[in-house]
């Protein structure tokens, strides 16, 4: 049996997928009744708690909010093999290697949608034997799957990957601001920069579907994750002795962004503040 932890913006989609292509039965757990009752269509039995997970499931996937979840939740997941695709510090993905039986970092890239259609990017850090082992569950949620390297890898790749994106929707939004107060037009100027050397990821998800719309929906990947996931590539920065000014500014411009109320809303709303 496999178990699912933390049904969020990410974690039900997932847990879904892994219901509906393994063939295996799924248990899953949340605080919120909610996605437990939607996922009832796919399959996906309700646990009544983290204990009944860890006494029947032989792996556990997570999908939590942050390290103080994590560390609250594997503190009953001792004798379990523990996939983490929740994004967290380093640190702890290696300290949780040497605390459980089995243990792989697995955090996820690219959207809702992408977490929807099984299309996620994957980053495993771990052994390769358990990088084989895990690899066919992954494939059900993802469909590039990468093992960066020993227990902390996935993280540590995950943690970049998100401070290059989160730099990039930062200077969209500058872009933006001068494009406004040239009287450019700004679908106009996105069109432009998508077919020169300007184009990227965040241009055509970020730009072109949240920033020029003006839509920041809650229940996205928020001001506020974004925020946790910068403190925790800096911490990485500051053992690493690495001064990242880039990624110190992206935190700034989000922490205004916290600051002036947006905090729950999807992260390019810190456009708002430039």
């Amino acid at each position: 049996m496999i178990g699912f932890i933390g049904l969020g913006v990410m974690g039900e989609p997932m847990c879904r997928n892994l219901a509906r292509k393994s063939g295996r039965s799924v248990l899953a757990w949340d605080l919120r009744a909610e996605p437990l009752e939607r996922l009832v269509a796919d399959g996906v039995a309700a646990a009544r708690s983290i204990e009944e997970v860890a006494k029947k499931a032989e792996i556990v996937f997570l999908s939590l909010p942050g390290e103080p979840q994590i560390r609250e939740v594997t503190k009953g997941l001792q004798d379990n093999t523990v996939v983490d695709c929740s994004t967290a510090p380093v640190s702890l993905a290696k300290e949780l290697s040497t605390q459980l039986a089995n243990f792989a970092d697995a955090p996820v890239a690219r959207t809702r949608q992408a977490a929807i259609d099984g299309t996620l990017s994957v980053m495993v850090g771990g052994t390769e034997a358990e990088f084989q082992r895990m690899r066919p569950l992954l494939a059900h949620i993802g469909t590039d799957i990468a093992h960066c390297g020993a227990c902390g890898a996935g993280q540590a790749m995950k943690l970049i990957n998100n401070m290059v994106l989160f730099q990039n929707v930062v200077a969209l939004a500058e872009a933006l601001a001068v494009v406004k107060r040239t009287g450019l037009d700004p679908a106009l100027a996105l069109e432009v920069m998508s077919k020169g050397s300007a184009d990227s990821f965040a241009l055509r998800h970020h730009g072109l579907k949240a920033m020029l719309p003006a839509r920041f929906p809650e229940r996205a990947f928020s001001v506020e994750y974004a925020r946790k996931d910068l403190g925790y590539i800096l911490q990485l920065a500051k053992h690493l002795q690495l001064d990242l000014s880039g990624a110190r500014n992206t935190r700034t411009v989000l922490d205004k962004a916290s600051a002036a109320g947006l905090g729950k809303e999807y992260f390019p709303a810190l456009m708002k503040v430039i």
